[in-house]
């Protein structure tokens, strides 16, 4: 008697088969897509859980989590400014030949450094380094 054992495919390796093999490529890249997706959601929403737990940890990080998300709530008002006079522009652009490439031009700088101020702003807030709650080991005063 042989016994036979059934391996169950990993997403990853359910898209390759799929893409591999025509007969069940389309219901396997299915599959397979989908499964990647649900495994990108939920480590994603892990990584997330993750974040917030350790943002509860220290009043301090609360604070700098107020911060950022106030800097990144108005830089995004500012983007969103500027996208909602986007269409102006576009119609000023149109009505006048001469300007039109500029104008659209300047429209997607200031929509590109808006986005990249907030990136920026992102960037830097979590590439800093988290303050330790123990106090000091060295005292900082120097006896006389």
């Amino acid at each position: 008697m042989s016994s036979k054992t059934v391996d169950r495919l990993t997403p990853s390796q359910r898209l390759g088969r799929g893409l591999k093999y025509s007969a069940v490529g389309p219901v396997d890249v299915t599959r397979g897509a989908v499964g990647v997706g649900a495994d990108s959601v939920r480590s994603s929403a892990a990584w997330v859980g993750n974040r917030y737990q350790r943002g509860r940890v220290s009043r301090q990080l609360k604070n700098d989590l107020a911060a950022a998300q106030d800097a990144i709530a108005a830089e995004i008002a500012a983007a969103q400014e500027v996208v909602a006079n986007l269409p102006e522009a576009f119609e000023k652009a149109r009505r006048s030949r001469r300007r039109r490439r500029p104008l659209l031009l300047a429209g997607i700088g200031v929509v590109v450094v808006a986005g990249g101020a907030v990136a920026f702003t992102i960037i830097r807030r979590s590439s800093q380094p988290e303050p330790s709650p123990l106090p000091p080991s060295v005292e900082v005063t120097p006896k006389p």
